[in-house]
């Protein structure tokens, strides 16, 4: 059997810190908090709400949350944006996509301040990934994904690394966390030809690709690890990635589970960029002692 690599103890013992880090901010005034943006009632979008507030009341960060029905205007949605911008009590926002089809995206994204983008949406997150100066917060996901192979001692530095999928979401934000971090990356898509010899090719494979259990053991070989993004609702209601299980894990050296593998870890990180962006609300003479 391959070696399991699960998130609850990096996400526990993430949150362990956070709450000490929490505790000290408050002493000092300022409680971090954070602004959940939802539109609709997306059965996703519910269950990551739920997971967040509870890890938010578990670290003693604030929660608000600005629900929008499904069939909101633009407008409405920008004066709730605009709002939790100028709200100095509000330091990081979650703002869920994708939006309603009536929703310019673009234009949403646009007016959020990256300063309070703690989940990467933001083209001005976006740039700081690409050029590793972080002027807001990665995708939680991506940073999971790295947080991960971190916890269980798996080198990234040299390594060469495939990512599945090239979205904004995952795809290019993970592939430049990790080359930041001086792995060799290749991105592949629905256009790379003979899929499966290049991601044999891999040490390590981050899989994005969005689709339920799509990619089986034909791309996979012995000594591998292997990163499952993907979370899906089978029709029977239990939970898959966008990796066969059944049919990689016996091939591969580690794989996260799905659920409980970056899921898991990936809520904690959330928190995490929450008192990120309040600790920048303490003077630099301060820090070190926060």
């Amino acid at each position: 059997m391959p070696r399991l690599l699960k998130g609850k103890e990096p996400a526990d013992a993430m949150m362990k810190s956070i709450r000490r880090d929490v505790a000290a901010l408050k002493a000092r005034g300022i409680a971090p908090a954070l602004g959940i943006i939802r539109v609709g009632d997306r059965a996703d979008d519910i269950a990551y709400e739920k997971s967040a507030a509870k890890r938010c009341e578990a670290a003693g960060v604030a929660i608000r949350l600005y629900r929008l029905p499904v069939d909101a205007a633009q407008a409405a949605l920008l004066d709730v944006i605009h709002g939790v911008n100028a709200d100095a009590g509000i330091h990081g926002v979650l703002l869920f996509r994708p939006l309603p089809r009536q929703f310019d995206d673009a234009a949403t994204r646009a007016a959020l301040l990256p300063a309070k983008d703690i989940d990467g949406i933001t083209d001005g997150s976006l740039a700081g990934v690409f050029t590793n100066t972080m002027v807001g917060f990665p995708p939680c996901t991506a940073i999971a994904c790295v947080e991960l192979l971190d916890h269980y001692g798996i080198d990234i530095a040299g390594k060469r690394i495939v990512v599945l999928g090239r979205s904004l979401v995952i795809g290019r934000p993970v592939a430049m966390l990790l080359m930041h971090r001086n792995a060799t990356i290749t991105i592949c898509h629905t256009k790379t030809i003979d899929l499966p010899s290049v991601v044999k090719e891999a040490d390590i494979v981050v899989v994005a690709i969005g689709k339920q259990e799509s990619i089986g053991h034909e791309c996979f070989r012995e000594a591998q690890v292997v990163i499952d993004v993907g979370i899906h609702v089978k029709d029977d209601g239990k939970l898959c990635g966008d990796v066969k299980f059944a049919e990689v894990a016996p091939l591969v050296e580690a794989i996260t589970p799905s659920p409980g593998g970056v899921g898991a870890l990936t809520s904690a990180v959330l928190i995490r960029h929450v008192l990120n962006a309040a600790r920048r609300h303490v003077p630099a003479s301060h820090l070190t002692s926060v």
